[in-house]
């Protein structure tokens, strides 16, 4: 649910919506959620999506790319004919978010549904059987409306894929070849992404008509705001090493762990520590999903245990700590784990917790984002010391890396 304006980064102070094209009824809406100056992507995106161009966006995560997409969709779209406007995402939770900004910001001038898996389908025919303008859905449960004739995607005007390598990650793009085939071809498209892994590259070519590319990543791939940390440990001493974390850093938290089992194993122990956790991972069906989220926006909760599952999309300004109690699997993932906080303009912390068994994930995520994790230590815990072969010394920065050999525990 969108719970009102997030205070946003960056923000472009010569610039209004005003000078963005949007009419007056849209900008009172704007001022009245609290939005007054436009962050760059939507600069970028606004005036060409209400041109009808098709687009691909390129921008860190919290950069304000729904507020991009949604405000030109409902300008051009207006209410009344049908199934005009698709948003595409890779997960219940951004489905949720996405339709329930754009319902704060329509005033009833536009009608949606959110079509998601992990809920029943009735009231969703039901929701189909009056006639949205706007359908946001994630492909799975999509195409089986579509298979039962519940949808027809013929008079689709307005395509947004968002999150659209995240969909590639999860092994989309076969449903989202099909979703595509049955729209018009004559139609704006408008896909968002934080990386342009080549299956993206191929889609655009292949479905999408000269897209204009707005690329707005930040060089060094990191979010600004955000303070790095790492803990070097031994491998029983991650746990302890995380409980002192909890302890000593009271602010509203996300753990990062791999696996379900770890999830669950993760928050018991978290709870006979007296902390308030609540955990989400995709055994837990939509309504534990929802709520989990709404205990931690409401401060019910202090703390979230997760899979990555939660590390995309999901819009908590509240959290100002992120924790990986497992290395993430790739940097991408690191970066958009990272995105869960300093949302807007607030700052954040990710602390990561790891072995020697995951230094060369670590010496990954230190080239992208161009530094070095600050090391860091908790009382009580000895941590990995970090010393060459030759004796010459601690490490000496990023490109002295390749020169390291052996480590060893002390």
């Amino acid at each position: 649910m969108f719970t009102g304006a997030i205070p946003q980064r960056n923000l472009v102070a010569d610039k209004t919506f005003a000078s963005l094209g949007l009419t007056p009824r849209t900008l009172a809406r704007l001022a009245a959620l609290g939005f007054e100056h436009p962050t760059p992507v939507q600069v970028e995106v606004i005036p060409r999506a209400l041109a009808g161009q098709d687009l691909i966006g390129l921008a860190q995560t919290g950069s304000g790319k729904t507020a991009a997409f949604s405000l030109p969709m409902l300008e051009r779209l207006g209410r009344g004919r049908g199934v005009r406007g698709l948003v595409v995402c890779p997960t219940r939770e951004i489905a949720l978010q996405n339709q329930g900004f754009l319902d704060a910001l329509s005033e009833e001038r536009l009608t949606s549904v959110c079509i998601i898996g992990g809920v029943r389908m009735n009231p969703q025919i039901s929701g189909l059987r009056r006639d949205p303008d706007v359908v946001v859905a994630t492909p799975g449960r999509l195409l089986d409306h579509m298979r039962r004739r519940h949808v027809g995607l013929g008079e689709v005007e307005t395509l947004v894929l968002d999150e659209a390598d995240h969909m590639f990650d999860l092994g989309f793009l076969p449903q989202l070849t099909r979703i595509l085939e049955a729209v018009p071809r004559k139609r704006q498209t408008m896909m968002f992404s934080a990386t342009m892994p080549a299956p993206i590259e191929r889609l655009a070519s292949r479905f999408m008509r000269e897209p204009v590319r707005v690329d707005l990543r930040p060089a060094g791939r990191a979010a600004e705001g955000i303070e790095h940390r790492l803990y070097l440990v031994r491998e029983d001493d991650k746990k302890p090493c995380l409980l002192e974390i909890a302890e000593r850093e009271p602010e509203s938290m996300i753990v990062f762990v791999r696996r379900k089992i770890d999830a669950e194993w993760i928050c018991r122990q978290l709870e006979l520590a007296g902390h308030p956790v609540v955990r989400m991972h995709s055994d837990r069906s939509q309504q534990e999903r929802v709520a989990a989220l709404t205990g931690i926006r409401q401060g019910e909760h202090r703390i979230l245990v997760a899979t990555d599952i939660a590390a995309r999309g999901i819009d908590l300004p509240i959290i100002q700590h992120i924790v990986n109690l497992d290395v993430p699997e790739t940097v991408e993932d690191y970066v958009h784990r990272a995105g869960r906080t300093a949302r807007g303009a607030s700052g954040g912390t990710v602390s990561t917790i790891a072995t020697w068994r995951d230094k060369p994930m670590i010496r990954e995520i230190e080239e992208a984002l161009g530094q070095e994790l600050p090391r860091e230590s908790v009382p009580g815990i000895e941590p990995y010391r970090e010393t060459d072969a030759a004796g010459e010394g601690p490490r000496s920065g990023v490109r002295g890396r390749r020169q390291r050999r052996r480590r060893r525990l002390l």
